[in-house]
This record gives structure tokens, C-alpha cells and sequence, in this order.
């Protein structure tokens, strides 16, 4: 069995400078920073990332 690679993407709001993060989306949610992304990514719940989203949103100015 191999074992899949995620597949990481930034956001379209980004501005595509290389400054933001990036995210793979599966069973848990990774993220990770694209300016660092040796240093690993942080697992987060499905659940999780989209109460984080909805907040994100929710104070958006």
C-alpha cells in the first residue's frame, strides 16, 4: 500500500505572494505555513477547521 501525498492549496485571496498558508483537506485538515513548510503542519478535525472558518468569516471586515 502507498500511502497518498496530500494535496496542498492556497487560498484564491492569497495574492499568490507566497505569504499565507496552505491547506489539505481529508479526514483531518492540515496546515501548514508556505514560507516554512519543513518545519511540519498542524492537524486540525473537520469539525474544527470549519468552526474556525465560520468565525473567520463571521468577523470579516
Amino acid at each position: 500500500m502507498t500511502k497518498r501525498e496530500p494535496q496542498w492549496h492556497t487560498s484564491s485571496y492569497s495574492g499568490g505572494e507566497g505569504r499565507c498558508i496552505e491547506v489539505a483537506e481529508g479526514k483531518a485538515v492540515l496546515v501548514r505555513d508556505t514560507q516554512n513548510r519543513a518545519l511540519g503542519h498542524i492537524d486540525y478535525t473537520a469539525e474544527a477547521w470549519a468552526s474556525f472558518l465560520r468565525g473567520v468569516t463571521t468577523h470579516r471586515a
